[in-house]
């Protein structure tokens, strides 16, 4: 049997043994789960290489395990200047920060560091002539230039461009005449170039399409992605296309065009122009993932909560747990008790900053100094809660290592 097809309670079982020596609240991460899940991203990648997002790992030992699994993870997408820095400084040469920033002394810090190492390569994220202006002062006041990509829109809009959007609000630019008359501004600009592009499918890769009880919104869900999809696969190899010609009309090359995301990555893989794509979420499969018909991926990240109150019967009250994960907020955005089996967050109560009750009968079995396994809804943000992953592999820790905030490090 393999490990995608152990129950969850049995290796919950198996991880709780192996780290019964541990003082709990602790998180952990399973390594035969976030390898396993390594290959399944790059089962669905087709062709492309895979860019690690760094944001749904928030661990620089982990983002290095990840970059050494295979030739096929190629490079890294930050989210600040700051972390962008952070990650070279551990080595890494091919960072692309996912989102503009306005950190005037994190991208002069920037600018001196791609100055003085030619051999690495960090682009900021644009998608305005004001982020240009920005970058590019900074760049001439060090003596260099920094490479840019253009943040695509990429959100459906089945009303047409003035209709309401179903996805992230992210980039103005969507029409290939917009991206194009950025790129020749920025020519005209010193101290940048643009030579990227990244066109993330938020509406695809991180909404999933098969919500458990839920028939009608998951018919509506695959309906919108599906004709989003398709307009994608249109509207964007134009955008590629435009982008490529302005590029070269200013005497430079288009370097990559990044797509896609968890969720995306088998449908998307096969856009013309595309050249790489993103996973980061996939590695942790956090209970986001559970809800897509085409994932199949074994939980590898969790945390543990030890039972400190019985304040009734059918009670057992857990230290901490008011992991909430970002996004409108909801019953999915909040964390789940995963062992032992069918224990339930109070509804009035949810999940504590200081405490959590959980419910049900299985609580009843549960004594003080117990102990509760949980899945978070999301990848990385658990990392803000913790300040070390213990690493299991088997039936034992094998290594211990400081997330950002063990490294001293708040990013956002």
């Amino acid at each position: 049997m393999t490990l995608a097809q152990t129950a969850l309670p049995t290796r919950c079982l198996d991880h709780l043994g192996a780290t019964a020596h541990l003082q709990a609240p602790y998180a952990y991460v399973d390594l035969e789960a976030f390898e396993l899940n390594a290959g399944a991203l790059l089962a669905q990648a087709g062709r492309l290489p895979i860019r690690v997002a760094s944001k749904s790992v928030r661990c620089t030992a982990l983002i290095q395990h990840a970059l050494e699994l295979d030739a096929r993870f190629q490079g890294v997408m930050a989210f600040t200047p700051a972390e962008a820095l952070h990650l070279a400084g551990h080595g890494i040469t091919d960072l692309l920060i996912a989102y503009p920033s306005v950190d005037v002394e994190a991208f002069a810090a920037l600018a001196t560091y791609v100055r003085d190492h030619p051999e690495t390569v960090i682009r900021p994220m644009v998608d305005c002539r004001d982020h240009l202006e920005l970058i590019g002062r900074i760049a001439v006041a060090a003596g260099t230039e920094i490479a840019c990509c253009v943040d695509v829109d990429t959100a459906w809009r089945p009303l047409g461009a003035r209709g309401p959007a179903i996805g992230s609000k992210r980039s103005p630019l969507r029409r290939p005449k917009d991206v194009a008359a950025l790129i020749h501004a920025s020519q005209a600009i010193p101290g940048v170039r643009i030579d990227a592009l990244m066109a993330y499918d938020g509406q695809i890769a991180g909404v999933g399409d098969a919500p458990p009880g839920r028939r009608l919104r998951a018919r509506a869900i695959q309906f919108m992605q599906t004709r989003s999809l398709g307009e994608l696969e249109r509207r964007i190899p134009k955008v590629i296309d435009a982008a490529r010609a302005a590029i070269e009309a200013g005497g430079g090359t288009l370097e990559l065009v990044n797509v896609g995301g968890t969720g995306s990555l088998s449908r998307i893989h096969d856009l013309r122009g595309a050249t790489e794509l993103t996973a980061g979420s996939g590695f942790y499969a956090p209970t986001l993932f559970d809800t897509y018909r085409h994932l199949f991926l074994t939980p590898a990240a969790m945390f543990v909560l030890p039972v400190v109150r019985r304040p009734a019967e059918n009670v057992a009250t857990v230290l901490g747990g008011g992991y909430i994960a970002s996004g409108a907020a909801g019953q999915d955005r909040v964390p789940t008790p995963v062992y032992p089996p069918d224990l339930a967050l109070d509804p009035n109560e949810g999940a504590g900053e200081v405490q959590t009750p959980l419910l049900g009968d299985t609580a009843d079995g549960l004594a003080v100094g117990d102990r509760v396994v949980f899945r978070h809804t999301k990848a990385g943000e658990l990392c803000e809660r913790f300040d070390r992953l213990h690493l299991l592999r088997g039936d034992a820790v094998v290594d211990t290592v400081p997330t950002y905030r063990g490294e001293g490090q708040t990013f956002l």
